[in-house]
Protein backbone atom coordinates (compact mmCIF):
# COMPACT_ATOMS: atom_id res chain seq x y z
CA UNK A 1 0.00 0.00 0.00
CA UNK A 2 1.29 3.45 -0.91
CA UNK A 3 -0.38 6.61 0.36
CA UNK A 4 1.24 9.85 -0.88
CA UNK A 5 3.10 11.65 1.87
CA UNK A 6 2.17 15.12 0.55
CA UNK A 7 1.01 16.80 -2.68
CA UNK A 8 3.76 16.51 -5.28
CA UNK A 9 3.84 20.31 -5.65
CA UNK A 10 5.20 20.42 -2.09
CA UNK A 11 7.97 17.92 -2.82
CA UNK A 12 11.35 18.09 -4.54
CA UNK A 13 10.41 16.30 -7.76
CA UNK A 14 13.19 15.53 -10.23
CA UNK A 15 12.57 16.47 -13.83
CA UNK A 16 12.55 13.53 -16.19
CA UNK A 17 15.96 14.47 -17.59
CA UNK A 18 17.41 14.69 -14.09
CA UNK A 19 15.90 11.35 -13.10
CA UNK A 20 17.04 9.69 -16.32
CA UNK A 21 20.59 11.00 -15.95
CA UNK A 22 20.99 9.40 -12.55
CA UNK A 23 19.03 6.24 -13.39
CA UNK A 24 21.06 3.08 -12.92
CA UNK A 25 23.04 4.28 -9.92
CA UNK A 26 21.00 2.16 -7.57
CA UNK A 27 22.49 -1.25 -6.81
CA UNK A 28 19.11 -2.75 -5.94
CA UNK A 29 18.16 -4.00 -9.41
CA UNK A 30 19.59 -5.42 -12.65
CA UNK A 31 20.24 -2.34 -14.80
CA UNK A 32 20.80 -4.51 -17.89
CA UNK A 33 17.24 -5.81 -17.66
CA UNK A 34 15.18 -3.02 -16.11
CA UNK A 35 14.20 0.55 -16.96
CA UNK A 36 13.33 2.40 -13.76
CA UNK A 37 13.04 6.20 -13.66
CA UNK A 38 13.60 7.55 -11.11
CA UNK A 39 15.65 4.63 -9.82
CA UNK A 40 14.52 4.99 -6.21
CA UNK A 41 11.19 4.63 -4.46
CA UNK A 42 9.33 7.95 -4.26
CA UNK A 43 5.86 9.47 -4.39
CA UNK A 44 6.11 9.52 -8.19
CA UNK A 45 7.42 7.28 -10.97
CA UNK A 46 7.90 8.00 -14.65
CA UNK A 47 8.92 4.61 -16.09
CA UNK A 48 9.07 0.98 -15.00
CA UNK A 49 9.72 -1.79 -17.49
CA UNK A 50 12.10 -4.19 -19.13
CA UNK A 51 14.60 -3.46 -21.87
CA UNK A 52 13.99 -4.79 -25.36
CA UNK A 53 13.86 -3.95 -29.06
CA UNK A 54 10.06 -4.19 -29.33
CA UNK A 55 8.29 -3.13 -26.13
CA UNK A 56 4.58 -2.95 -25.45
CA UNK A 57 3.90 0.35 -23.69
CA UNK A 58 1.07 -0.13 -21.22
CA UNK A 59 -0.80 2.96 -19.99
CA UNK A 60 -2.40 2.87 -16.58
CA UNK A 61 -3.61 5.81 -14.50
CA UNK A 62 -0.97 6.15 -11.80
CA UNK A 63 1.88 4.08 -10.34
CA UNK A 64 1.50 1.94 -7.25
CA UNK A 65 4.13 -0.03 -5.32
CA UNK A 66 5.78 -2.03 -8.12
CA UNK A 67 9.55 -1.83 -8.59
CA UNK A 68 12.16 -3.86 -10.51
CA UNK A 69 12.06 -7.48 -9.39
CA UNK A 70 9.00 -6.78 -7.23
CA UNK A 71 6.10 -6.57 -9.67
CA UNK A 72 2.58 -6.30 -8.31
CA UNK A 73 -0.25 -8.44 -9.79
CA UNK A 74 -1.13 -5.75 -12.34
CA UNK A 75 2.44 -5.53 -13.65
CA UNK A 76 2.74 -9.33 -13.78
CA UNK A 77 -0.35 -9.35 -15.99
CA UNK A 78 1.11 -6.59 -18.17
CA UNK A 79 4.30 -8.57 -18.70
CA UNK A 80 2.36 -11.74 -19.53
CA UNK A 81 0.08 -10.02 -22.07
CA UNK A 82 3.07 -8.32 -23.72
CA UNK A 83 4.95 -11.57 -24.20
CA UNK A 84 1.86 -13.46 -25.37
CA UNK A 85 1.22 -10.81 -28.04
CA UNK A 86 4.71 -11.09 -29.50
CA UNK A 87 6.54 -8.23 -27.75
CA UNK A 88 9.94 -8.83 -26.21
CA UNK A 89 9.51 -6.41 -23.32
CA UNK A 90 7.05 -4.10 -21.61
CA UNK A 91 7.06 -0.56 -20.29
CA UNK A 92 4.55 0.51 -17.67
CA UNK A 93 3.60 4.11 -18.09
CA UNK A 94 0.82 6.16 -16.54
CA UNK A 95 -1.48 9.03 -17.41
CA UNK A 96 -0.32 10.73 -14.21
CA UNK A 97 2.96 9.99 -12.42
CA UNK A 98 1.94 10.30 -8.77
CA UNK A 99 2.27 7.00 -6.90
CA UNK A 100 -0.86 5.92 -4.99
CA UNK A 101 -2.24 2.43 -4.46
CA UNK A 102 -5.80 3.68 -4.08
CA UNK A 103 -6.94 6.05 -6.84
CA UNK A 104 -8.92 8.07 -4.31
CA UNK A 105 -5.60 9.04 -2.68
CA UNK A 106 -4.42 10.85 -5.80
CA UNK A 107 -4.01 14.58 -5.40
CA UNK A 108 -7.10 16.67 -6.11
CA UNK A 109 -5.31 19.12 -8.37
CA UNK A 110 -2.87 18.32 -11.15
CA UNK A 111 0.72 19.38 -10.55
CA UNK A 112 1.67 21.06 -13.87
CA UNK A 113 5.37 20.34 -13.38
CA UNK A 114 4.80 16.64 -12.74
CA UNK A 115 2.50 16.41 -15.75
CA UNK A 116 4.97 18.22 -18.01
CA UNK A 117 7.80 15.92 -16.98
CA UNK A 118 5.58 12.86 -17.40
CA UNK A 119 4.92 13.94 -20.99
CA UNK A 120 8.67 14.35 -21.52
CA UNK A 121 9.11 10.81 -20.26
CA UNK A 122 6.38 9.55 -22.61
CA UNK A 123 8.08 11.22 -25.58
CA UNK A 124 11.38 9.59 -24.60
CA UNK A 125 9.75 6.16 -24.35
CA UNK A 126 8.11 6.51 -27.76
CA UNK A 127 11.33 7.76 -29.35
CA UNK A 128 13.19 4.67 -28.10
CA UNK A 129 10.49 2.07 -28.81
CA UNK A 130 11.20 1.62 -32.52
CA UNK A 131 8.94 2.46 -35.48
CA UNK A 132 5.17 2.59 -34.89
CA UNK A 133 5.41 2.17 -31.11
CA UNK A 134 2.60 0.07 -29.63
CA UNK A 135 0.64 1.77 -26.84
CA UNK A 136 -1.85 -0.30 -24.84
CA UNK A 137 -4.70 1.67 -23.22
CA UNK A 138 -5.35 -0.18 -19.95
CA UNK A 139 -6.68 2.26 -17.36
CA UNK A 140 -10.19 0.95 -16.75
CA UNK A 141 -12.86 3.05 -15.02
CA UNK A 142 -10.15 4.58 -12.83
CA UNK A 143 -9.79 7.40 -15.34
CA UNK A 144 -12.98 8.89 -13.88
CA UNK A 145 -11.24 9.39 -10.52
CA UNK A 146 -10.00 12.91 -11.23
CA UNK A 147 -11.21 15.44 -13.87
CA UNK A 148 -7.65 16.42 -14.80
CA UNK A 149 -6.88 12.92 -16.08
CA UNK A 150 -8.68 13.65 -19.34
CA UNK A 151 -6.41 16.66 -19.92
CA UNK A 152 -3.38 14.47 -19.24
CA UNK A 153 -4.60 11.80 -21.64
CA UNK A 154 -5.32 14.31 -24.42
CA UNK A 155 -1.75 15.58 -24.10
CA UNK A 156 -0.48 11.99 -24.29
CA UNK A 157 -2.43 11.42 -27.49
CA UNK A 158 -0.84 14.54 -29.00
CA UNK A 159 2.63 13.30 -28.05
CA UNK A 160 1.78 9.90 -29.50
CA UNK A 161 0.82 11.44 -32.85
CA UNK A 162 4.28 12.97 -33.19
CA UNK A 163 5.86 9.53 -32.89
CA UNK A 164 3.35 7.51 -34.92
CA UNK A 165 2.03 5.61 -31.91
CA UNK A 166 -0.48 2.83 -32.57
CA UNK A 167 -3.02 2.45 -29.77
CA UNK A 168 -4.52 -0.87 -28.65
CA UNK A 169 -6.85 -2.33 -26.03
CA UNK A 170 -7.18 -5.87 -24.68
CA UNK A 171 -10.44 -7.52 -23.71
CA UNK A 172 -13.92 -5.98 -23.74
CA UNK A 173 -14.57 -2.36 -22.80
CA UNK A 174 -16.31 -1.55 -19.55
CA UNK A 175 -20.00 -0.61 -19.53
CA UNK A 176 -18.87 3.03 -19.51
CA UNK A 177 -16.72 2.44 -22.58
CA UNK A 178 -13.33 2.48 -20.86
CA UNK A 179 -10.44 0.15 -21.81
CA UNK A 180 -10.04 -2.98 -19.73
CA UNK A 181 -7.65 -2.97 -16.77
CA UNK A 182 -4.84 -5.60 -17.07
CA UNK A 183 -5.54 -7.22 -13.72
CA UNK A 184 -8.81 -8.77 -14.84
CA UNK A 185 -7.89 -9.96 -18.33
CA UNK A 186 -7.90 -13.55 -19.53
CA UNK A 187 -4.44 -15.03 -19.94
CA UNK A 188 -4.69 -15.22 -23.73
CA UNK A 189 -6.17 -11.75 -24.38
CA UNK A 190 -5.22 -10.41 -27.85
CA UNK A 191 -4.70 -6.73 -28.58
CA UNK A 192 -7.16 -4.78 -30.77
CA UNK A 193 -6.67 -1.37 -32.39
CA UNK A 194 -8.07 1.57 -30.44
CA UNK A 195 -8.99 5.08 -31.54
CA UNK A 196 -7.85 7.01 -28.49
CA UNK A 197 -8.96 10.41 -29.78
CA UNK A 198 -12.49 9.23 -30.55
CA UNK A 199 -12.65 7.59 -27.12
CA UNK A 200 -11.84 10.90 -25.43
CA UNK A 201 -14.64 12.62 -27.32
CA UNK A 202 -17.32 10.00 -26.61
CA UNK A 203 -16.43 8.48 -23.23
CA UNK A 204 -14.73 11.25 -21.22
Amino acid sequence: MHIPSAPTAEQAVLTFDQALARSGRSEDYDRERWLYVPDFYADYRYILGTRGARPLICIGINPSTAAPGALDPTLKSVERIALQNGYDSFIMFNVYAQRATRPQDMEREMNPLLHRENMAAFAWVLAHAGPDPAVWAAWGNIIETRPYLKTCLLDMIDVGRRYGAAWYTAGPRSRRGHPHHPLYLKKDSPLDRFDAAAYCETCL
